[in-house]
């Protein structure tokens, strides 16, 4: 059994990663597994640790990153939220393709640490489409909306730090893309094996 395939999913907020994903981890045949991430943040009601996050205190986390044990993370809001490499390690040494949807940041991080890790930005199919998705949603004031669009462009100007770039103006066609795109480096791997 070869060691599975670390893959990063980024894009901005409203471009549907999550949507994607959602499609993408039905094919049992690319062998995926999603990474939970662990936070300082208090678990909200109807919340499992180790299935939605790993809770933890902010003097764990801070040990964590002392110890060399995340594989990326960030401070966003006053708490921590990253990815625990052990988990990582774990799942990829039992076969699995890990699946980690992360901001840019975090992305260069896991990419400084982990080369041949599979990058995939996801796309809007413009800026005005991604600004109607996000204000169609109706759940944040316009401050936050607008805090969200300028994340967006700054975001966008990222997207060359990717190995690849998929558009998602139709979520079926872009998750069949992001499944081309692991089959293909499932094959790779397979041959290097």
């Amino acid at each position: 059994m070869s060691k599975g395939l670390l893959i990063v999913m980024s894009g901005p907020s409203g471009v549907g990663k999550g949507t994607v994903l959602k499609e993408v981890m039905k094919d049992e045949s690319l062998k995926l597994a999603f990474s939970v991430s662990m936070t300082t943040r208090a678990k909200r009601e109807g919340e499992v640790d180790g299935v939605n996050y790993f809770f933890v205190s902010r003097e764990e986390f801070e040990q964590a990153v002392k110890d060399g044990k995340m594989l990326e993370y960030a401070e966003f809001v006053g708490n921590y939220y990253g990815t625990p490499l052990d988990y990582v390690e774990k799942l990829r040494n039992e076969g699995m393709n890990v699946i980690l949807e992360i901001e840019v940041q975090g992305c260069l991080q896991v990419q400084e640490k982990e080369p041949d890790a599979i990058t995939i930005f996801i796309v809007p199919p413009s800026m005005e489409e991604l600004e109607a998705r996000i204000r169609g949603r109706k759940s944040e004031p316009e401050e936050i909306i607008q805090q969200r669009l300028a994340k967006a462009e700054s975001e966008m100007e990222m997207l060359n730090k990717y190995k690849y770039v998929v558009c998602n103006d139709d979520v079926e066609l872009a998750a069949d893309i992001v499944s081309v795109i692991i089959r293909r480096q499932m094959e790779k791997a397979q041959k290097k094996a």
